[in-house]
């Protein structure tokens, strides 16, 4: 799935009639749809996304700080890696849109959660989440860095894409166990599977 991915990273003539207010406008709203994700049923409810997005919402969880706060120091370093890479439009793009959801994050901090239903959680959360990011990538955007970090590495091993993001993953949901506890651990990894399935099905319906 993560191939699919690419072809919008990569194929800019997709946006050459695209005016650029449009992808802006869109772009927010798919980040507005991440942070709704966020902080109306993932984040007080102790269930974490993979990849950069996860990581701050273990690190906020941590030390208290705003999540939107680590949603921008910690992608911001692997887009400006993937500049020379993807070019100088997604490099905005991606910036813009961490920072639309940085800014939604903080926004939506003194919100409350919709529902403390595991089940709802899950699957609102995921959609909302899947929706959010597939429309980000959609329009040109990004939303994670790590996403980014595997595409480039992956050129240069034998090892997969998707390999190389659901290792990390991997990694990122077994901290949350000792972090939250076992059931958000599993929470987080049916979150994650919803989630990424309503990305696919939100780029094919391009």
């Amino acid at each position: 799935m993560y191939r699919k991915r690419i072809k919008f990273y990569l194929n800019f003539n997709r946006s050459d009639d695209m005016f650029f207010y449009k992808r802006v406008c869109f772009i927010t709203f798919g980040a507005s749809l991440v942070a709704i994700s966020l902080q109306l049923f993932l984040v007080k409810n102790y269930v974490i996304d993979g990849g950069v997005i996860g990581i701050s919402i273990i690190l906020s969880h941590i030390t208290s700080q705003e999540i939107g706060l680590y949603l921008l120091v910690l992608n911001t370093p692997f887009f400006l890696i993937a500049y020379s890479y993807l070019g100088r439009r997604f490099l905005m793009l991606s910036l813009f849109a961490i920072l639309v959801l940085s800014i939604g994050t903080y926004i939506l901090e003194p919100v409350p959660v919709l529902t403390h239903n595991p089940i709802l959680v899950i699957i609102l959360g995921g959609i909302c989440l899947g929706l959010g990011v597939g429309i980000t990538i959609r329009f040109g955007g990004c939303l994670d860095g790590t996403e980014v970090l595997a595409i480039l590495f992956s050129k240069r091993s034998p090892v997969s894409i998707g390999q190389y993001v659901l290792l990390f993953n991997f990694f990122i949901f077994g901290i949350s166990i000792f972090i939250f506890g076992l059931n958000e651990a599993i929470y987080s990894l049916a979150t994650f599977l919803v989630a990424y399935r309503t990305i696919d099905f939100s780029i094919q319906a391009h």
